[in-house]
């Protein structure tokens, strides 16, 4: 990547420069920095020079006068350690320099210096973000061909099934999986329109634009297609599985987004719980806020551990043997919040309610039935 001189860096040598205003023995100053040319040769461009009606400063190669030895002129690098990226040009009408004085330049030497450091890694961390969205756009314009292909042979499977074929709910379930695959690789090509869970500036979760909290949608058709996944996922483990009898009935802003977040808790369940352990999801209507827990019966997550785990890349000790990247309970904990909720954890999942084993784990989430009220 050819390396160019951005506004801010030019505005900051300025600012360095005038400061020597209060000292009349110096002639001009000017600031020289390594630049590729046309044939990737570096040389040393002028930026700036300082008073501003000094001589106009040329490419130090094309500059002659460089060439002889002048007694007023000094030169002071930019460097950091072996690596020499310009230099600071000081003409002047003493010499040797007032102690003060040689320490200010040096000090706007070393100042320059990091400041350029700076200014070409953030141009180089610009330009891998540019590619990094080019091989982004690419890899999802490659991932819709074959999840478009699988749609379409799903809808062609469905239709061969007659109405009261049994098989039709698991197609279907399939066709719902495909279309929430959809609404991901949607947020992947247009991130800047993907809402930001968090204002921290550390790599901001992202929901597809479907998650969005503003419209209200039944929550029990939102987690319909959950509990099939969970059901079918406990019977390929061998284990038992216990839903609600009723799903909640209610209209819920960002329903779909709830349903998200129940299955980061039910992958993390699956995932990590005994594998012979029942595992389920409670549910429960209060006054001002409706109570979802995924519950295993499973050992207890150790003491220590049980606040760590909700931090981004961090996981339990028994889960270290295990694929994952300790995301699932921050992006979980993340949506809660975001949505004027809780996400904790209960030991033993009997605290909740005595009908769910005396053992185990229960993640707790707390959500207001008024979001608006609940976020004031």
């Amino acid at each position: 990547m050819a390396s160019v001189i951005s506004e801010g860096f030019r505005r900051l040598v300025s600012q360095q420069l005038v400061q020597f205003l209060d000292r009349p023995e110096l002639i001009s100053l000017g600031v020289y920095l390594a630049v590729p040319d046309a044939s990737g040769e570096l040389q040393l461009q002028p930026v700036e020079v300082w008073p501003a009606n000094a001589e106009r400063l040329s490419p130090a190669a094309s500059d002659e006068s460089l060439l002889l030895a002048e007694q007023q002129r000094r030169w002071l690098p930019l460097r950091r350690e072996s690596l020499v990226i310009g230099a600071l040009r000081v003409d002047s009408n003493i010499n040797p320099w007032p102690q003060l004085l040689q320490e200010r330049l040096l000090g706007a030497a070393q100042l320059l210096t990091e400041a350029r450091l700076l200014d070409l890694e953030q141009q180089r961390c610009q330009a891998q973000l540019q590619q990094d969205r080019r091989q982004r756009s690419l890899l999802v314009h490659q991932m819709r061909n074959p999840l478009a292909a699988l749609r379409t042979f799903t809808q062609l499977l469905l239709r061969r099934l007659d109405p009261a074929d049994e098989r039709r709910d698991l197609v279907e379930h399939l066709l719902q999986e495909e279309l929430a695959l959809d609404r991901y690789l949607e947020a992947l090509a247009q991130p800047e329109a993907s809402p930001s869970l968090s204002a921290e500036p550390e790599a901001p979760l992202l929901l597809p634009p479907a998650l969005t909290p503003d419209r209200a949608e039944p929550l029990s058709a939102a987690l319909q297609p959950l509990m099939a996944r969970a059901s079918a996922t406990a019977s390929l483990q061998g284990r038992p599985w216990h839903g609600p009898q009723q799903l909640p009935q209610l209209n819920l802003p960002g329903a779909a987004a709830v349903a998200e977040i129940l299955a980061n808790l039910l992958e993390n369940a699956f995932r990590y719980s005994d594998s012979q352990a029942p595992l389920g999801l409670w549910c429960q209507r209060r006054d001002q806020s409706l109570a979802l827990a995924i519950w295993d019966s499973g050992p207890a997550i150790a003491l220590a551990e049980r606040e760590r785990i909700f931090q981004r890349g961090q996981r339990g000790s028994s889960s270290q043997q295990q694929p994952g990247s300790g995301l699932g309970l921050a992006l979980a904990r993340d949506q809660a919040q975001a949505r004027g909720g809780s996400l904790e954890l209960i030991v033993p999942a009997s605290k909740l309610d005595p009908k769910l084993p005396a053992a185990g784990n229960a993640f707790l989430l707390l959500l207001p039935l008024n979001p608006n009220r609940a976020n004031q």
